[in-house]
């Protein structure tokens, strides 16, 4: 079969997403299929950009050759507003901030007439334009949910994302410090995490790495470190190479992951996992709770600095536990049968 994959990008922005995509085709690629992906531009900012980029998604069209391509899967907002006969959703998520980030601390749109009037069009254009899919995958539980909930959608099927090369991540000794590897943004918390370092005595240490979103927010993060002198207890490292995570989660002690109400259990979780690391979350985190399980294989606590504190300290202090929690995540990954071959087969089939 001759398929796309269908995604936007932001140049120099790169997360769970766009590894996705690559991984998808690539593994399409093995499967003996023709695959390539298709990255349309997309920028959220200002707002009024949005509905422009919907009507170019909508009057898109892709012929590399005379004929169509025989299908077509579309991971994100808006590129599955592309108009093709045979096309399904494999939904990462939709615009968030029209939907369960509406009205937070991390909504954009909300303070304005436009931003309402957006929010009505970004909602109008996903119940019209998924409903056109042959078919519906979700990447978790929870975007199904938000799915049937906001445009009363149901989902074919979840399809959990598996790692692009899960031989990278193997266990490896106890460290002395936490890991906490995110692209740099407010919804991913790691402000909540160095605020936990505060409430800290114990002598482990809590590294930080991942590419910002923005400067502001990069800067913010070391303003906290300084205001509190937690240069002792906190190391951020910025960028780093695959590798290089792949060693850091081997000698963790444990791994943070503490995005608010996210999509899924994120690839940070599954590192960990096949790292053989217990993952540490928040109880409003959202996806990841349909993998991490309380004193099974990682904490799952309130989301303040002193709840996040008392569970790192208790880890610590229960490093034995730690370990076999660290073995269940691993063991997690196999009971859950999240594998390329389950995922390529479904999104193929007729």
């Amino acid at each position: 079969m001759r398929i796309v994959v269908s995604t936007v990008m932001a140049p120099f922005v790169r997360g769970g997403a766009e590894v996705l995509a690559e991984s998808l085709v690539e593994r399409l690629v093995a499967a003996g299929h023709q695959a390539v992906i298709v990255s349309i531009p997309f920028k959220w900012y200002p707002a009024c950009n949005i509905p422009r980029h919907i009507l170019a998604c909508r009057l898109f069209k892709y012929r590399p050759q005379p004929v169509d391509p025989d299908l077509v899967i579309a991971l994100k907002f808006p590129a599955y507003c592309m108009p093709f006969e045979n096309k399904k959703v494999w939904l990462l998520h939709q615009f968030r901030q029209a939907y369960e980030l509406w009205g937070t601390e991390f909504d954009e749109l909300s303070d304005s007439p436009e931003g309402r009037q957006i929010r009505s069009m970004i909602m109008a254009a996903d119940n019209v334009y998924l409903r056109e899919a042959r078919a519906i995958y979700t990447n978790s539980k929870i975007v199904a949910q938000r799915l049937k909930t906001w445009n009363r959608i149901e989902t074919t099927k979840v399809l959990y994302p598996p790692l692009h090369h899960p031989e990278d991540f193997s266990g490896g000794p106890s460290g002395d410090y936490f890991f906490y590897p995110s692209r740099l943004v407010e919804s991913k918390r790691q402000a909540l995490a160095i605020e936990a370092m505060r409430h800290v005595r114990s002598p482990f240490r809590l590294v930080v790495a991942g590419s910002p979103d923005n400067d502001r927010y990069e800067r913010y993060l070391e303003s906290l470190i300084e205001k509190y002198d937690l240069q002792n207890k906190v190391t951020m490292l910025g960028w780093i190479s695959e590798r290089q995570k792949a060693d850091l989660m081997s000698n963790c002690l444990a791994v943070l992951y503490l995005p608010f109400d996210e999509d899924s259990y994120g690839y940070v979780t599954l590192e960990a996992y096949q790292s053989r690391k217990p993952v540490l979350t928040l109880k409003d985190s959202g996806g990841t709770e349909e993998l991490v399980e309380d004193g099974v294989n990682g904490r799952v606590v309130g989301p303040s600095p002193e709840e996040l504190a008392w569970a790192m300290e208790e880890m610590w202090a229960k490093q034995e536990a730690v370990t076999t929690m660290g073995q269940a995540g691993f063991e997690t990954i196999g009971k859950k049968g999240i594998t390329w071959d389950h995922i390529i087969d479904e999104l193929t089939s007729n």
